[in-house]
């Protein structure tokens, strides 16, 4: 029977010992090995499997392949990075004399989905804690105000290109306000202060308590009704949080509006809002207006009623028209 050397690894990102069966049974019949001691070291030896050792003074893969003689298998644990440097050496080793051994590669764990996001939280955690990035821990929410509309306006910029791997790496610049807003919180007052497990929890019961047709069996009958009962709930939201704030009257579709977005988005939501309330109030009349600087806007907020009307984007017409100009006159000028 020939002998094997099985690199085992696994996720950092999971408790230790949590292995899949045929690791489990591996460690328990075989010598491993590691470079090191962790938990995950201690959780095999405390669970029954071979004592882990780290491997003699010569080269690790020396060991190894002895041990693969004596006892038909060794089981080299691979450390958080994978050890790929060992992994490197065994394979050419073998490859230049096949009969010492086979080199089995075993997963004992998976990352699951959005394991990095941990990664993400450990190292801005590293950065702003003493010790770190001293500009990033003399940061406020209000100083990083503007970083965070850059960060999304050009994560719009790569979308509206059609860029797919620039969006990747802008949404991750998206991601880090998230992330570093979130850490900065921890060092608030203890009755003020949140982290990012408390952004992902309101996340996540705001997604399933805007999606009853997904979690809570509510039957309905298209898009449309879907979104008529995200903004039902939505106003429940807003009149809850109004009374828990003490503020009385009765809620309006205007409430929660962002009003720091672009012009016209919000003039696309205003009337976004209206509409699906119901509520029927004309428009402004650009002739009645007193100066020419409010006859302007009443113009504009007909002309984008008249796009809502025509199932078209103003914020997005007028931003490729603006761009499309930008590049006439690149053209011009540059010749």
């Amino acid at each position: 029977m020939t002998a094997r050397v099985v690199l085992l690894v696994t996720s950092p990102r999971l408790p230790a010992g949590l292995l899949t069966a045929q690791a489990w049974d591996t460690v328990r019949r075989f010598p491993v090995f590691a470079g090191a001691e962790s938990e995950l070291t201690t959780a095999i030896s405390v669970a029954g499997g071979s004592p882990v050792t780290a491997p003699a003074p010569e080269p690790a893969e020396e060991t190894l392949l002895a041990a693969a003689a004596a006892h038909g298998t060794a089981v080299w644990l691979a450390g958080p990075t994978g050890d790929e440097d060992l992994a490197r050496r065994l394979g050419l080793r073998l490859a230049r004399e096949p009969g010492l051994a086979e080199l089995e590669l075993m997963y004992g764990s998976w990352d699951p989905p959005g394991a990095r996001l941990l990664d993400a939280v450990e190292v801005m955690d590293r950065l702003v804690s003493p010790g770190g990035d001293p500009w990033k821990r003399q940061q406020t929410h209000d100083s990083l105000a503007r970083y965070l509309l850059e960060e999304s306006y050009e994560a719009y910029d790569a979308i509206a290109a059609g860029d797919l791997p620039a969006l990747r790496d802008e949404l991750g610049d998206v991601l880090l306000q998230v992330v570093l807003h979130a850490r900065l919180a921890q060092e608030l007052p203890e009755d003020e202060r949140w982290d990012v497990d408390d952004v992902a929890g309101g996340l996540v019961a705001k997604m399933i308590r805007r999606n009853p047709h997904v979690f809570a069996g509510v039957r309905v009958d298209g898009v449309e009704e879907i979104i008529d009962n995200w903004e039902q709930i939505k106003a429940a939201e807003r009149a809850e949080s109004g009374a828990a704030a003490g503020v009385g009257g009765t809620p309006s579709p205007m409430d929660g509006i962002v009003l720091a977005q672009p012009a016209l988005s919000l003039a696309d939501k205003v009337l976004q809002r209206a509409g699906r309330a119901g509520v029927d109030v004309p428009l402004p009349e650009p002739d009645a207006a007193p100066d020419p600087s409010t006859r302007l806007g009443a113009h504009l907020l007909a002309l984008v009623a008249q796009a809502r009307a025509d199932g078209l984007d103003a914020e997005g017409a007028l931003r490729r028209a603006a761009l499309a100009y930008v590049d006439a006159v690149r053209a011009t000028t540059t010749g």
